[in-house]
């Protein structure tokens, strides 16, 4: 359902010629786009419509849109010290607000007919993304890297976890009632399903 914008009839972006993030604004943009599936078909559950990508853009890098080819970093991480490109720190209320606004807007809109999950990227998604410079079948520069800079790999994955752990939290205090985590599974209290 997180696709809706890609492939139904009305979708509201072109191309996909914006950086990914920015597709996602302003706020009522993904929420026209989630409740497109939600008119269509007789869902039981509505995703927020964002991209995995928003964490690395949040941590200052570069994310755009080429068509026939997805989400690019023009400029991807080469070496442990690329890693001083990066914000040390990240305001998820600042940077990822437009986010949060769409999530309490499609709660409003939804009015409790379903319940809205959110979620996010894995760490080793993100840095994978944030390596190769964009989709990867074989992964082979980010898992050089890995291997080679075990030290700024800890550093790098702890830094994406961090940033992970506050927008899941602004998702839930924004009205999320379900996130699926960075493991793959939906969580709902303290309980996990794969």
């Amino acid at each position: 359902m997180r696709q809706a914008g890609r492939y139904l009839p009305g979708r509201w972006f072109s191309g996909g010629q914006q950086p990914a993030p920015a597709q996602c604004e302003p706020a009522d943009n993904p929420v026209r786009v989630q409740l497109q599936p939600l008119r269509r078909f007789p869902l039981d559950a509505a995703i927020i419509f964002s991209d995995i990508l928003v964490i690395p853009q949040a941590l200052g890098m570069d994310v755009r849109m080429e068509p026939g080819r997805g989400p690019v970093f023009p400029e991807p991480l080469k070496g442990p010290e690329d890693l001083q490109k990066l914000k040390p720190t990240v305001d998820v209320s600042q940077e990822l607000g437009y986010v949060f606004r769409a999530i309490t807007l499609t709660r409003h809109k939804i009015a409790g007919q379903v319940p809205l999950i959110g979620f996010t990227g894995a760490p080793w998604t993100l840095m994978t993304y944030m390596i190769e410079g964009g989709g990867s079948n074989t992964m082979s520069k980010a898992k050089r890297w890995l291997y080679q800079n075990p030290s700024a790999s800890h550093q790098l994955l702890q830094n994406l976890t961090d940033v992970i752990v506050d927008y899941l939290v602004g998702q839930v205090a924004a009205g999320a009632q379900v996130v699926q985590g960075p493991v793959g599974g939906l969580r709902v209290g303290g309980a996990v399903w794969h």
